[in-house]
């Protein structure tokens, strides 16, 4: 990130608990929404058993906080979210065409049941790729995608199938983005 980025603080996502821990210190990370820019977005959350219900909750907390800050109600913003463990929860996912309102979408979130299992990762990520980031789920040609993968590590179920880092130390902007930032 720049040097001279000057974006939100989101101080009160500390409530939320969302930190990586690596060596006793604490990476918090900055969420940046992109409130001028078309962007479709797509969260997957992990809801197996090794995150538990209190940390799926935390989960849900910060998607809804989040969600609050995006431009959704114009059709700027776009969002989309499944759940997985073992599978992908298709019962409660949903698609990029299916909320138009933040309300919808934090009704949506709210409602979520944790469930267990294993971590299927690259199910989820397979499942986002072909069936929720195509024009029938309301996925736009010409707006980025977004995926935010939210998990407690790597999976087990086929690991080596699902090459995503868990911890990113540096996060970089692309250049259509830097100009929409607030």
């Amino acid at each position: 990130m720049p040097s001279n980025f000057d974006g939100p603080s989101f101080s009160h996502f500390q409530s939320t608990q969302l930190y990586a821990k690596q060596n006793n210190h604490s990476n918090y990370v900055d969420v940046i929404a992109a409130l001028e820019c078309p962007v479709d977005i797509v969260f997957v959350l992990d809801e197996s058993i090794s995150v538990g219900q209190s940390n799926f909750t935390l989960m849900k907390s910060f998607v809804s906080d989040l969600v609050g800050r995006l431009d959704i109600d114009s059709g700027n913003t776009r969002v989309g979210l499944i759940t997985y463990s073992s599978r992908v929860d298709t019962a409660e996912a949903f698609n990029l065409n299916r909320y138009s309102t933040v309300a919808l979408v934090q009704s949506g979130v709210a409602s979520l049941n944790y469930s267990n299992g294993t971590t299927y990762t690259a199910a989820a990520l397979r499942y986002v790729r072909t069936t929720m980031l195509t024009s029938a789920a309301g996925d736009r040609p010409d707006v980025p995608n977004v995926v935010v993968v939210m998990n407690d590590g790597k999976s087990n179920i086929n690991p080596s199938d699902t090459p995503v880092s868990t911890v990113c130390k540096l996060i970089k902007i692309p250049a259509y983005f830097r100009n929409c930032l607030v």
